[in-house]
């Protein structure tokens, strides 16, 4: 497999590191910036271009990987230039039907939303597209951002307002309660290492138990709070506070301005 990504920043580079280790694809990269493009080709002996190929084929995979508000004008420049490829964009919030109009009717797009987790192999992407798009190129495109973590195919590309609410947005939600549960550390007396270290390992070690164990999620919390005790302190504390209800707002409220900035930035 041939693929091209067009922008050489942080989630390319995480695609790309995962698709390296493979070993089974052929990779270039557009990247107008010089300093990045010795360092992508340095590191992963991909071919780095300062501009555009002139023509794509029908085998070749197109990643566009610039920031949402550079999209229209690289789709531009693609337009004269594709001959069937398949592109797969990880911009977000520009959908496909503004995606295929700016291609001059293209249409073996499929659409991503990644997550950050991906730089380390650990991300999940949604993925969107049409009837349109075969087996074959959506067997592609799972190939490229499994290289990254796991993937969840949506029906509706609504769903993929619906996935930036949970995981595309989600590690800034866990980070910010990891900072509350350090801030918490630091206040009952730990030193800043510790504290981190405290807050990280009881994460990481929630998340491992919950991923092997066979129970549900609102057991495993149960079997922490017993009746009485201190967990149940904290729990009712939470519950009272609104917490779970303010999650629940902010996931919401997610949507809705993924929802919104989609409409702004797939204007003609």
């Amino acid at each position: 497999m041939h693929i091209t990504f067009i922008g050489g920043g942080n989630m390319a580079t995480a695609i790309i590191a995962g698709l390296v280790k493979t070993g089974q694809c052929q990779i270039s990269v557009v990247e107008p910036d010089a300093d990045k493009r010795e360092q992508l080709a340095q590191r992963f002996r991909v071919t780095a271009l300062a501009q555009l190929p002139v023509y794509f084929g029908g085998g070749q995979v197109v990643v566009l990987a610039v920031k949402p508000q550079q999209l229209r004008e690289v789709c531009d420049s693609l337009a004269g230039r594709l001959d069937g490829a398949l592109v797969l964009s990880i911009a977000a919030g520009v959908g496909v039907p503004a995606l295929s109009r700016w291609l001059d009717g293209h249409d073996r797009i499929v659409r991503v939303m990644p997550n950050t987790p991906a730089m380390i192999g650990k991300g999940v992407s949604g993925l969107f597209a049409r009837p349109v798009v075969d087996a074959q190129d959506r067997a592609s495109a799972e190939q490229i951002m499994s290289a990254a973590g796991s993937t969840v195919w949506l029906s509706e590309e609504s769903g993929i307002d619906d996935i930036t609410a949970i995981s595309g947005s989600g590690p800034a939600y866990v980070f910010y309660f990891l900072e509350s549960l350090i801030e918490s550390a630091r206040q009952l007396g730990f030193d800043p290492a510790t504290a981190r270290e405290l807050a990280l390992s009881t994460f990481e070690g929630a998340v491992a138990l919950a991923r092997h164990s066979g129970e549900d999620i609102a057991t495993l919390r149960a079997n922490v709070t017993s009746k009485g005790g201190t967990t149940e302190q904290a729990i009712a504390s939470f519950e009272a506070s609104g917490l779970k209800s303010a999650i629940l707002r902010g996931a919401k409220a997610c949507r809705a301005r993924s929802i919104e900035l989609g409409e702004q930035l797939s204007q003609d």
